[in-house]
Parts: C-alpha cells; sequence; structure tokens
C-alpha cells in the first residue's frame, strides 16, 4: 500500500490510555483498545511523536489537549501515538501535571505495526519522528506532515487545515475559516 494523500489510510488497532490522574484511574480503567474502525464516520487527527518522558512531546501533546474541544466541533477525533507502551503512556500521564486531564486517548505502538504501517517510525532508533495525518470520515489520508523530532507542532493550523479541507473546495494561501474560498 502506497502512504499518499488521497488513498486509503492504513487500519490501526492496540490499547491505548485515557486519563491519567493516578487518584481516580487504576490500570484496569484507563486502559482500553482503540481501532481506526472505531473512527469512521468522523474525521481524524492520528498523530506520532517521539517517546514519552521527553521535552518537545508534552508541549504539543497539552496543546491539543487544550484545542481538543475545537477540534470536536469539526466532528475531529484526535489521537496520539508513540512506540511507547500503554503502562508507559500511563506513568507519564500520571506523572506529569499538563497530560494528567487530557480528553484524548495515547495510542501505544511497541511492536511498531501502526507506526511501521504510517511509514514513520526511525527502525534505527526504535521511534518515531513526529509525523501528522488527517483521516476524512470515509477513512481517506488527505494530509501529511512529518517535522524532525526536535520541533514541535501547531495544533491551530492543524484546526484550521481540518477546517480547509471540510469546506470540499479550494482554498488560498494563508485562508482561515470564514473567509472567502477560490
Amino acid at each position: 500500500m502506497s502512504l499518499l494523500v488521497g488513498n486509503k489510510a492504513p487500519s490501526f488497532k492496540g490499547k491505548a490510555v485515557v486519563g491519567g490522574d493516578a487518584t481516580v484511574l487504576s490500570p484496569a480503567n484507563a486502559y482500553f483498545e482503540l481501532s481506526s474502525d472505531d473512527y469512521l464516520g468522523k474525521w481524524l487527527v492520528l498523530f506520532f511523536y517521539p517517546l514519552d518522558f521527553t521535552f518537545v512531546c508534552p508541549t504539543e501533546i497539552e496543546e491539543f489537549g487544550k484545542n481538543y474541544g475545537e477540534f470536536q466541533k469539526l466532528n475531529c477525533e484526535v489521537i496520539a501515538c508513540s512506540t511507547d507502551s500503554h503502562h508507559s503512556h500511563l506513568a507519564w500521564r500520571s506523572s506529569h501535571p499538563s497530560l494528567r486531564n487530557l480528553p484524548y486517548p495515547m495510542l501505544a505502538d511497541p511492536n511498531h505495526e501502526t507506526s511501521k504501517a504510517f511509514e514513520i517510525l526511525m527502525e534505527s532508533k526504535g521511534f518515531t519522528l513526529r509525523g501528522l495525518y488527517i483521516i476524512n470520515p470515509e477513512g481517506e489520508l488527505v494530509y501529511s506532515v512529518i517535522h524532525p523530532e526536535d520541533v514541535g507542532r501547531n495544533s491551530k493550523e492543524i484546526l484550521r487545515v481540518v477546517s480547509a479541507l471540510q469546506t470540499g473546495v479550494k482554498t488560498p494561501c494563508n485562508w482561515e475559516p470564514g473567509e472567502a474560498t477560490l
């Protein structure tokens, strides 16, 4: 399969973590199975980050959380994914104050199946670059961008891109929601 915009997005599944407040959550109610099939009929932003317990990663993960309500207004869900285990995700979310109450799941990919399917794994290092993919409600890959591991992404720009894609028409450079399309 070719991972190009316009093609069907790869399927994925695995254990995910939601929440991280250790006073409320236990592993029994923090972990759940997640699948790409769960998101058919919605827009989806799936983003990969290198590793838990790093420096740039929590800044962007937190920002996607702060803007999650805006994504939901666009019928869009968000999933973060790394090659760490679901146990590592819960430990990080429980120990990092800005990650404790994230409203979206973190998908674990310790076997690297999802990161390989999305062609984002740096096999020599065992972790991913910062890949971000927007998948439309029909399961088609409609946007992708890859950043090096040291450069964080802008969640507001991704909101703008989702809005532009949802117009279904051409949008000019620097287009913002509410402005004229082409």
